[in-house]
Protein backbone atom coordinates (compact mmCIF):
# COMPACT_ATOMS: atom_id res chain seq x y z
CA UNK A 1 0.00 0.00 0.00
CA UNK A 2 1.53 3.22 -1.13
CA UNK A 3 1.82 5.73 1.76
CA UNK A 4 2.65 9.26 2.03
CA UNK A 5 5.15 10.26 4.53
CA UNK A 6 3.54 14.08 4.75
CA UNK A 7 0.53 14.50 6.27
CA UNK A 8 -1.14 16.19 9.40
CA UNK A 9 -3.77 15.13 12.09
CA UNK A 10 -5.51 15.62 15.31
CA UNK A 11 -7.63 14.37 17.36
CA UNK A 12 -9.57 15.83 21.10
CA UNK A 13 -11.39 14.01 24.35
CA UNK A 14 -12.87 15.65 27.47
CA UNK A 15 -12.12 13.96 30.85
CA UNK A 16 -11.96 14.94 34.13
CA UNK A 17 -8.63 16.31 33.86
CA UNK A 18 -9.66 18.66 31.22
CA UNK A 19 -9.40 18.26 27.17
CA UNK A 20 -6.86 16.41 25.95
CA UNK A 21 -5.62 17.27 22.14
CA UNK A 22 -3.26 15.25 20.21
CA UNK A 23 -2.01 16.70 16.74
CA UNK A 24 0.37 14.81 14.42
CA UNK A 25 2.45 16.55 11.92
CA UNK A 26 5.03 14.24 9.56
CA UNK A 27 7.07 15.14 6.90
CA UNK A 28 9.33 12.43 4.97
CA UNK A 29 12.34 11.34 6.27
CA UNK A 30 15.08 8.31 5.78
CA UNK A 31 13.50 6.53 8.89
CA UNK A 32 11.30 7.13 11.76
CA UNK A 33 12.16 9.92 13.73
CA UNK A 34 9.61 10.82 16.68
CA UNK A 35 9.56 14.39 18.72
CA UNK A 36 6.98 14.37 21.55
CA UNK A 37 6.21 17.29 23.47
CA UNK A 38 4.03 16.62 26.40
CA UNK A 39 2.79 18.30 29.03
CA UNK A 40 4.73 18.51 32.42
CA UNK A 41 2.62 16.30 33.95
CA UNK A 42 2.58 13.36 31.44
CA UNK A 43 6.53 12.99 30.51
CA UNK A 44 6.63 10.05 32.14
CA UNK A 45 4.24 8.70 29.21
CA UNK A 46 7.20 9.39 26.76
CA UNK A 47 8.24 5.75 26.02
CA UNK A 48 4.66 4.87 25.70
CA UNK A 49 4.14 7.27 23.17
CA UNK A 50 7.07 6.58 21.03
CA UNK A 51 5.91 2.84 21.43
CA UNK A 52 2.60 3.68 19.77
CA UNK A 53 3.68 5.67 16.99
CA UNK A 54 6.37 3.13 16.19
CA UNK A 55 3.25 0.29 15.80
CA UNK A 56 1.43 2.03 12.96
CA UNK A 57 4.44 4.05 11.41
CA UNK A 58 7.63 2.97 9.67
CA UNK A 59 9.38 6.22 7.85
CA UNK A 60 8.98 10.45 8.67
CA UNK A 61 9.80 12.44 10.66
CA UNK A 62 6.80 12.52 13.54
CA UNK A 63 6.26 15.38 15.38
CA UNK A 64 3.58 14.83 18.55
CA UNK A 65 2.14 17.49 20.21
CA UNK A 66 -0.01 16.82 23.21
CA UNK A 67 -1.90 19.38 25.16
CA UNK A 68 -3.94 19.45 28.62
CA UNK A 69 -6.51 22.44 29.25
CA UNK A 70 -7.86 22.38 32.58
CA UNK A 71 -11.84 23.59 32.15
CA UNK A 72 -12.59 27.35 32.91
CA UNK A 73 -13.69 27.99 36.31
CA UNK A 74 -13.97 24.39 37.29
CA UNK A 75 -13.14 24.42 41.18
CA UNK A 76 -14.54 20.68 41.35
CA UNK A 77 -12.19 18.46 43.26
CA UNK A 78 -10.07 21.34 45.06
CA UNK A 79 -9.21 21.50 48.46
CA UNK A 80 -7.35 24.01 50.88
CA UNK A 81 -4.68 23.01 53.10
CA UNK A 82 -6.07 24.09 56.74
CA UNK A 83 -2.22 23.66 58.28
CA UNK A 84 -1.13 25.93 55.59
CA UNK A 85 -4.09 28.75 55.74
CA UNK A 86 -3.67 28.49 59.42
CA UNK A 87 -0.31 29.49 59.08
CA UNK A 88 -0.16 32.37 57.23
CA UNK A 89 -3.42 33.70 58.85
CA UNK A 90 -1.19 33.95 62.09
CA UNK A 91 2.01 35.23 60.02
CA UNK A 92 -0.76 37.67 58.50
CA UNK A 93 -2.31 39.25 62.03
CA UNK A 94 1.08 39.79 63.39
CA UNK A 95 2.18 41.70 60.34
CA UNK A 96 -1.23 43.96 60.36
CA UNK A 97 0.32 44.53 63.98
CA UNK A 98 3.44 45.38 62.95
CA UNK A 99 2.23 47.47 59.31
CA UNK A 100 -1.17 48.55 60.73
CA UNK A 101 -1.43 50.27 57.03
CA UNK A 102 -1.00 46.68 55.35
CA UNK A 103 -3.62 45.23 54.07
CA UNK A 104 -4.30 41.87 53.19
CA UNK A 105 -6.46 40.04 50.79
CA UNK A 106 -7.71 36.99 51.40
CA UNK A 107 -7.68 35.96 47.67
CA UNK A 108 -4.18 36.79 47.77
CA UNK A 109 -3.88 33.91 50.61
CA UNK A 110 -5.03 31.24 47.88
CA UNK A 111 -2.82 31.98 45.71
CA UNK A 112 0.48 31.15 48.10
CA UNK A 113 1.70 27.91 46.78
CA UNK A 114 0.66 25.11 48.72
CA UNK A 115 -2.86 26.40 50.38
CA UNK A 116 -5.06 25.12 47.19
CA UNK A 117 -4.57 21.64 46.17
CA UNK A 118 -4.89 19.74 43.06
CA UNK A 119 -6.63 16.02 43.70
CA UNK A 120 -4.58 13.63 43.57
CA UNK A 121 -4.38 12.49 39.31
CA UNK A 122 -4.81 9.18 38.49
CA UNK A 123 -1.39 7.98 36.52
CA UNK A 124 -2.86 4.97 34.65
CA UNK A 125 -6.16 6.57 33.84
CA UNK A 126 -4.94 9.54 32.48
CA UNK A 127 -2.12 7.26 29.99
CA UNK A 128 -4.84 5.35 28.80
CA UNK A 129 -6.64 8.96 28.02
CA UNK A 130 -3.59 9.72 26.09
CA UNK A 131 -2.88 6.59 24.40
CA UNK A 132 -6.85 6.48 23.30
CA UNK A 133 -6.50 10.42 21.76
CA UNK A 134 -3.20 9.05 19.87
CA UNK A 135 -5.07 6.24 19.05
CA UNK A 136 -7.87 8.07 17.18
CA UNK A 137 -5.38 10.75 15.71
CA UNK A 138 -2.89 7.79 14.39
CA UNK A 139 -6.25 6.40 12.39
CA UNK A 140 -6.55 9.98 10.97
CA UNK A 141 -3.04 10.27 9.97
CA UNK A 142 -3.17 6.93 8.09
CA UNK A 143 -6.08 7.63 6.17
CA UNK A 144 -4.74 10.61 5.22
CA UNK A 145 -1.48 9.05 4.26
CA UNK A 146 -3.21 6.71 2.59
CA UNK A 147 -5.19 9.15 0.09
CA UNK A 148 -2.08 11.36 -0.36
CA UNK A 149 -0.11 8.21 -1.08
CA UNK A 150 -2.77 6.66 -3.68
CA UNK A 151 -2.49 10.13 -5.60
CA UNK A 152 1.56 9.48 -5.68
CA UNK A 153 0.67 5.75 -7.02
CA UNK A 154 -1.44 7.35 -9.98
CA UNK A 155 1.32 9.56 -10.68
CA UNK A 156 3.83 6.66 -10.50
CA UNK A 157 1.84 4.84 -12.45
CA UNK A 158 1.33 7.17 -15.21
CA UNK A 159 5.16 7.74 -15.74
CA UNK A 160 5.92 3.59 -15.73
CA UNK A 161 3.54 3.96 -18.76
CA UNK A 162 5.16 6.80 -20.50
CA UNK A 163 8.35 5.27 -19.92
CA UNK A 164 7.27 1.68 -21.41
CA UNK A 165 5.95 3.29 -24.33
CA UNK A 166 9.62 5.38 -25.14
CA UNK A 167 10.70 1.85 -24.89
CA UNK A 168 8.72 0.53 -27.59
CA UNK A 169 9.53 3.38 -29.41
CA UNK A 170 13.08 2.78 -29.26
CA UNK A 171 12.66 -0.67 -29.94
CA UNK A 172 11.22 0.13 -33.15
CA UNK A 173 14.20 2.86 -34.36
CA UNK A 174 16.66 0.18 -33.93
CA UNK A 175 16.14 -1.58 -37.34
CA UNK A 176 16.03 2.00 -38.82
CA UNK A 177 19.12 2.91 -37.15
CA UNK A 178 21.12 -0.05 -37.91
CA UNK A 179 20.26 0.00 -41.33
CA UNK A 180 21.36 4.12 -41.89
CA UNK A 181 24.68 2.80 -39.80
CA UNK A 182 25.58 0.41 -42.71
CA UNK A 183 24.24 3.13 -45.48
CA UNK A 184 26.58 5.32 -43.67
CA UNK A 185 29.80 2.82 -43.50
CA UNK A 186 29.44 1.73 -47.14
CA UNK A 187 29.49 5.81 -47.93
CA UNK A 188 32.98 6.09 -45.96
CA UNK A 189 34.41 2.62 -47.58
CA UNK A 190 33.36 3.76 -50.91
CA UNK A 191 35.24 6.91 -50.88
CA UNK A 192 38.39 5.15 -49.74
CA UNK A 193 40.51 5.15 -53.17
CA UNK A 194 42.63 2.01 -51.98
CA UNK A 195 41.07 -1.06 -52.22
CA UNK A 196 39.15 -2.33 -49.68
CA UNK A 197 39.69 -6.63 -48.28
CA UNK A 198 36.71 -8.58 -48.16
CA UNK A 199 34.60 -8.99 -45.31
CA UNK A 200 35.81 -5.28 -44.45
CA UNK A 201 32.59 -3.70 -44.22
CA UNK A 202 30.61 -6.51 -42.29
CA UNK A 203 33.59 -6.01 -39.54
CA UNK A 204 32.95 -2.57 -39.25
CA UNK A 205 29.48 -2.95 -39.00
CA UNK A 206 29.59 -5.30 -36.25
CA UNK A 207 31.84 -3.33 -34.42
CA UNK A 208 29.40 -0.34 -34.52
CA UNK A 209 26.61 -2.33 -34.09
CA UNK A 210 28.18 -3.65 -30.78
CA UNK A 211 28.95 0.14 -29.85
CA UNK A 212 25.39 0.80 -29.97
CA UNK A 213 23.49 -1.99 -29.00
CA UNK A 214 20.99 -0.79 -26.17
CA UNK A 215 18.81 -3.94 -26.52
CA UNK A 216 20.18 -5.27 -22.73
CA UNK A 217 19.63 -1.65 -21.69
CA UNK A 218 16.08 -1.92 -22.83
CA UNK A 219 16.07 -4.91 -21.41
CA UNK A 220 16.62 -4.21 -18.12
CA UNK A 221 14.22 -0.95 -17.90
CA UNK A 222 11.34 -3.29 -19.19
CA UNK A 223 11.86 -5.48 -15.94
CA UNK A 224 12.44 -2.75 -13.70
CA UNK A 225 8.93 -1.46 -14.96
CA UNK A 226 7.62 -4.32 -14.06
CA UNK A 227 9.15 -4.24 -10.64
CA UNK A 228 7.97 -1.28 -9.82
CA UNK A 229 4.34 -1.98 -11.27
CA UNK A 230 4.49 -5.20 -8.67
CA UNK A 231 6.18 -3.14 -5.49
CA UNK A 232 3.27 -0.71 -6.33
CA UNK A 233 0.59 -3.09 -5.63
CA UNK A 234 2.06 -4.99 -2.17
CA UNK A 235 0.32 -4.06 1.17
CA UNK A 236 3.41 -2.90 3.46
CA UNK A 237 5.59 0.32 3.00
CA UNK A 238 7.77 0.26 -0.49
CA UNK A 239 9.50 3.36 -0.32
CA UNK A 240 12.60 2.41 0.44
CA UNK A 241 12.26 -0.58 -2.83
CA UNK A 242 11.34 2.47 -4.93
CA UNK A 243 13.95 4.62 -4.41
CA UNK A 244 16.28 1.96 -4.84
CA UNK A 245 14.69 0.84 -8.52
CA UNK A 246 14.93 4.66 -9.48
CA UNK A 247 18.95 4.17 -9.10
CA UNK A 248 18.89 1.46 -11.28
CA UNK A 249 16.28 3.09 -13.87
CA UNK A 250 18.56 6.13 -13.82
CA UNK A 251 21.94 4.30 -14.46
CA UNK A 252 20.40 2.53 -17.99
CA UNK A 253 19.27 5.72 -18.97
CA UNK A 254 22.46 7.31 -18.50
CA UNK A 255 24.05 3.93 -20.43
CA UNK A 256 21.21 4.31 -23.41
CA UNK A 257 22.02 8.01 -24.08
CA UNK A 258 25.63 7.43 -23.98
CA UNK A 259 25.56 4.82 -26.49
CA UNK A 260 22.90 7.10 -29.03
CA UNK A 261 23.94 7.79 -32.54
CA UNK A 262 20.76 8.82 -33.41
CA UNK A 263 18.79 12.27 -32.54
CA UNK A 264 15.65 10.34 -31.77
CA UNK A 265 17.22 8.22 -29.29
CA UNK A 266 18.92 11.17 -27.66
CA UNK A 267 16.10 12.71 -27.43
CA UNK A 268 14.44 9.26 -25.99
CA UNK A 269 17.09 9.01 -23.16
CA UNK A 270 16.90 12.59 -22.00
CA UNK A 271 12.94 12.46 -21.96
CA UNK A 272 13.39 8.99 -20.06
CA UNK A 273 15.53 11.14 -17.60
CA UNK A 274 13.04 13.77 -16.97
CA UNK A 275 10.14 11.18 -16.54
CA UNK A 276 12.77 9.31 -13.99
CA UNK A 277 13.73 12.52 -11.67
CA UNK A 278 9.73 13.23 -11.47
CA UNK A 279 8.93 9.71 -10.09
CA UNK A 280 12.31 9.76 -8.04
CA UNK A 281 11.11 13.10 -6.20
CA UNK A 282 8.24 11.96 -5.48
CA UNK A 283 9.84 8.70 -4.19
CA UNK A 284 11.07 10.52 -1.55
CA UNK A 285 7.28 11.34 -0.21
CA UNK A 286 6.82 7.65 0.13
CA UNK A 287 6.78 5.52 3.29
Amino acid sequence: MIRSMTAYASAESAGPSGTLTCELRTVNHRYLEISPRLPEDMRGFESAVRERIAARLSRGKVDVTVRLRAETGSGEGLRVNGSVLSRLSELALDLEQRFPRMHIEFTELLRFPGVLQQPETDADALQGALLEVLDRALTVLGDTRGREGAKLGDMLRERLDAVDKIIGDVRGWIPEIRAALRARLETRLADIRQPVEPGRLEQELVLQITRIDVDEELDRLATHISEARRVLALKEPVGRRLDFLMQEFNREANTLGSKSVDSRTTNAAVELKVLIEQMREQVQNIE
